[in-house]
């Protein structure tokens, strides 16, 4: 029923309240001609009509209303009509006065009430006229503090609007860029998983071709490192897809075990050595140097150390020729710092490319608070190098 009556036009509304209140104000003073000197005659349908039928429209000139409702209902009254008639439609006009319009004519509405009412109030028999003037000043100042009441909470509700809108605009701000974050990230991992595995395929397969018909066993073995990588390549692959999806965790029903395996697939220094492996196959000697203590890190950051290793390597086989390569993962007391050297020449972008393997690297660091430099050595050779900070570790065993 509220519902819909809140879509019901305004002006609708006001003018049936109009026509209600002047039907009923002239119905009342037909059958009950005793509360007043003059019986109902057309002057007191007249000024009836003026004094409520002015009501349709209160909301858009409510102290215009009010002023012609007020004047009617005090000739109505002066003339001897029911001195009980006629004195809703002025408090009614009142309060949308309260309602719209300014404090200057709120007071000056609510004196007009009053003294209408006053005046009202003083026909009536035994009724003096300070007592009259009391339930007046009572009456304007109920309707001025209701319609006081719904003016804040107009106000507040178009304040909850406003801030609702500011904080849906926000939230889908918020979104697109945790969208575009989301999407930078799942770039990054394609580029890596991809640029590595396929950089390594690629020279499996060029050294096997080359071999297969005079060393069998050799290309025996480029056929097991394809394969092998091939296989990594896809399980990451699919380990990076399936944030894609939106349909949430499995269900009782489905395999659990894929899904546990695709996670679990997330690399990290521990698998560091079959990725040194397959380099080696590839052809360059790669060394690995631990320095102080190794220890556990965050997921992220081990994810991230890998990274910067295996796009490292990539990048000796893409572009260096290197012969040697060396990895150092040096653990200090407060940080972590990642070492890739080789000793082939700086790589060089192809034509058109735009270097995504160093801006992904740049990314990853910057997002744990490290830092990265690389660069060509002065002997000769290249050189990353990538330091990110560690927790304390905590001594009280």
């Amino acid at each position: 029923m509220l519902r819909r009556l809140a879509s019901v036009d305004p002006l609708l509304l006001d003018v049936g309240l109009a026509l209600l209140l002047f039907g009923g104000t002239w119905l009342w003073a037909w059958y009950e001609p005793g509360r007043g000197t003059r019986p109902v005659d057309a002057a007191s349908v007249l000024l009836t009509a003026v004094a409520g039928l002015p009501l349709a429209l209160r909301r858009r000139a409510p102290f215009a209303v009010l002023v012609v409702s007020t004047a009617a209902a005090a000739v109505y009254h002066a003339l001897g009509y029911h001195y009980g008639l006629n004195s809703m439609a002025p408090l009614l006009a009142l309060y949308t006065v309260t309602l719209y319009r300014s404090t200057v004519l709120v007071v000056a509405g609510a004196v007009l009430v009053t003294a209408e009412w006053a005046h009202a109030g003083t026909l009536h028999p035994g009724v003096a006229w300070w007592s009259a003037l009391g339930q007046a000043l009572v009456v304007a100042a109920i309707a001025v503090c209701v319609g006081t009441s719904m003016r804040l909470l107009a106000l507040r509700t178009r304040q909850l609007t406003d801030l609702a809108v500011e904080l849906h605009r926000e939230q889908a701000t918020a979104a697109a860029h945790a969208a575009m974050q989301e999407r930078v990230r799942i770039a990054r991992e394609l580029h890596d998983v991809v640029a590595h595995h396929m950089s390594v395929i690629s020279v499996q397969a060029g050294m096997g071709r080359y071999v297969a018909l005079s060393d069998p066993a050799t290309a025996h073995a480029t056929l097991e490192v394809i394969a092998d990588t091939s296989h990594e390549a896809l399980t990451e692959m699919r380990r990076i897809l399936s944030v894609l999806r939106t349909e949430g965790p499995p269900r009782d029903d489905e395999d659990r075990d894929d899904g546990a395996d695709l996670y679990a697939a997330m690399p990290g220094l521990g698998r560091l050595e079959p990725l040194v492996e397959r380099i080696r196959m590839a052809g360059p000697a790669v060394e690995t140097r631990v320095e102080g203590t190794a220890r556990p890190l965050p997921p992220g950051l081990d994810l991230c150390a890998y990274r910067i290793i295996q796009e490292s390597l990539t990048n000796v086989l893409k572009h260096a020729r290197a012969a040697r390569v060396e990895i150092v993962l040096a653990y200090g007391p407060r940080d972590l710092t990642v070492r890739v050297t080789d000793d082939g020449a700086a790589p060089q972008p192809a034509p058109g490319s735009t270097g995504h393997g160093l801006m992904g690297m740049t990314e990853r660091v910057r997002l744990y608070g490290g830092t990265i430099t690389a660069g060509p050595l002065p002997e000769g050779g290249f050189d990353v190098r990538a330091t990110f900070p560690l927790p304390v570790p905590d001594e009280r065993g």
